[in-house]
């Protein structure tokens, strides 16, 4: 019985391992939609519709108001334990006619030719 100890102890610890090391390979957290970032220059204030915006990016992740303006947001989050933090994140704020008043669109780290 002496022998059966050790392998127990060996095998516990083999188990122990694999769920310590799968659970840091899947430390992150993802909230949020992924969303083309690469078509946020084709908005155009005062120009763009609300229709233009479904069409480029799809269902907004959230919607909401904005001082009484109509507002859509796209994000995407990746939260990680190791490694780097990815974000993005666009809000289109609309007119009361369904036209792009004003949008802010933000990304860590910094897009490629973004600084």
């Amino acid at each position: 019985m002496s022998r059966a100890l050790p392998a127990t102890l060996r095998s516990l610890a083999r188990v122990t391992a694999s769920v310590v090391v799968a659970l840091a390979l899947a430390a992150c957290l993802t909230v949020g939609r992924d969303f083309p970032a690469e078509k946020v220059g084709e908005i155009a204030i005062g120009k763009t519709t609300r229709d233009d915006i479904h069409r480029m990016f799809g269902t907004p992740w959230r919607t909401g108001l904005e001082d009484g303006r109509r507002t859509w947001t796209y994000g995407h989050y990746r939260y990680k334990l190791f490694g780097t933090t990815e974000t993005r994140d666009l809000v289109v704020r609309f007119e009361p006619n369904g036209v792009v008043a004003s949008f802010t669109f933000n990304a860590a780290p910094p897009l490629e030719g973004s600084l």
